[in-house]
């Protein structure tokens, strides 16, 4: 597979969103959702809605969650709504909970864990291209949240989720918890589930942007994140999720910032590369990329 293009810019700002985003030439065509975590109430590192808002204000878009696998506040629909207010997402763009109404199945082929299909939400229906827009930074399972966990964990439904978590063994979020045990089994669900999102939606109609910023071992999914050790990077994006995800993990591992020890610790824990490489086996995009700087 030849190198995949991964656009880079180290300007955090509205601006530098758009100009990365037109850099990629792609124009999403009808309605756009615009995936991304909405944040755990308590915690403070999910993507400011004061930056992302031109860029989803631009595509006409609507952001785009799913409930959670966990009893936080975003379990239930109700209380989910009321984070996303209070979170200012409201204010910025139009919002939609996929499973808030039920959830359907999408297929899963070529996989060894997930027998056959993925649940993600029903309003999936409503759209005609999605802009997978992740904060890339740690995570207590994952061992890493980019492109590859907000289109699997992310777009799955409620149900999904734990599908996901437990490696094809339940879809109960409150059975899950006791068969989360084969990580790389769960690495690899991630992975299937991945396909399942680019096969419904079709590569061409899919785009990955990882903001680089806010860097917590910890995902937006937790109330009370650890503090971020190391500096922010910048943002990254591309048509291709594996690379963009391998060159973010790329730029941690090498980088000379001395507060990355955490953030590497936790990934090499939790074999958080593992993903990417089933992703990769999967032929969900190269490993192989060249970064063009857009500054």
């Amino acid at each position: 597979m030849s190198k995949a293009k991964v656009y880079f810019t180290k300007d955090l700002s509205s601006n530098g969103l758009i100009k990365i985003y037109e850099a990629l030439g792609i124009n999403l065509k009808g309605k756009v959702a615009v995936k991304i975590s909405t944040g755990e109430p308590g915690g403070h590192n999910f993507l400011n809605p004061n930056l992302i808002a031109p860029l989803v204000n631009k595509l006409n878009g609507t952001i785009v969650e799913n409930c959670t696998a966990y009893r936080g506040r975003r379990f239930e629909a109700a209380e989910h709504w009321k984070a996303i207010k209070e979170h200012g997402f409201l204010d910025i763009a139009p919002c939609d909970i996929l499973d808030e109404e039920g959830e359907i199945k999408i297929p899963v082929n070529g996989g060894k864990h997930l027998k056959g299909y993925n649940l993600v939400g029903d309003h999936i229906k409503n759209y005609d291209s999605m802009l997978m827009l992740s904060h890339f930074k740690g995570h207590a399972m994952g061992g890493f949240g980019g492109a590859l966990k907000n289109m699997s964990i992310g777009v799955a439904s409620r149900n999904g989720k734990a599908w996901i978590h437990s490696v094809g063994y339940t879809e109960d979020p409150d059975i899950m918890w006791k068969h989360t045990d084969d990580q790389d089994g769960f690495l690899e669900s991630m992975a299937e589930a991945c396909k399942s999102v680019i096969d419904y939606f079709k590569p061409q109609n899919l785009v990955y942007i990882n903001v680089a910023n806010n860097l917590s071992i910890d995902c937006d999914c937790d109330s009370n994140p650890h503090d971020p050790e190391m500096e922010d990077i910048g943002i990254f994006a591309s048509c291709d999720p594996v690379a963009v995800d391998q060159c973010c993990y790329d730029q941690i591992m090498n980088s000379s910032d001395n507060g990355k020890i955490s953030l590497v610790n936790r990934m090499l824990e939790k074999n958080a590369i593992h993903t990417v490489e089933e992703a990769y086996n999967l032929k969900l995009g190269s490993r192989e990329y060249e970064i063009i700087n857009i500054d």
